[in-house]
């Protein structure tokens, strides 16, 4: 049996503009594969050091400016965490602001 030949580098790029074409989506850059990549896995979780070593960058600085886009989930989760801050600072018992807010609602009714 003969031993398999890698792929020939241009095939990637020749595939991704024959393929969207016969599936009639617009054509894309390989180089937007990266972004799309980098923004789907930190939204997945993946943790930006590892995430930059695998695209090959030296900072993760680098690829948090250069390769990802926030996403409309990414900033709901980080409002919603920011949200629970006084929570986990003050807890549960102690929602002074909750109460400020009450009352000002129930004044203007």
């Amino acid at each position: 049996m003969k031993p398999e030949q890698p792929t020939h580098s241009g095939s990637a790029y020749r595939q991704l503009e024959v393929l969207p074409k016969r599936a009639g989506l617009p054509n894309s850059r390989f180089h937007d594969l990266r972004h799309t990549f980098a923004t789907h896995a930190l939204a997945s979780g993946v943790d930006v050091k590892p995430l930059s070593d695998i695209l090959g960058h030296t900072r993760a600085a680098f690829t948090l400016d250069t390769y990802t886009h926030t996403t409309g989930d990414m900033q709901k989760r980080a409002s919603e965490a920011i949200g629970n801050f006084p929570t986990d600072i003050f807890g549960e018992e102690l929602r002074p602001w909750e109460e400020s807010a009450k009352t000002a609602r129930e004044r203007s009714v």
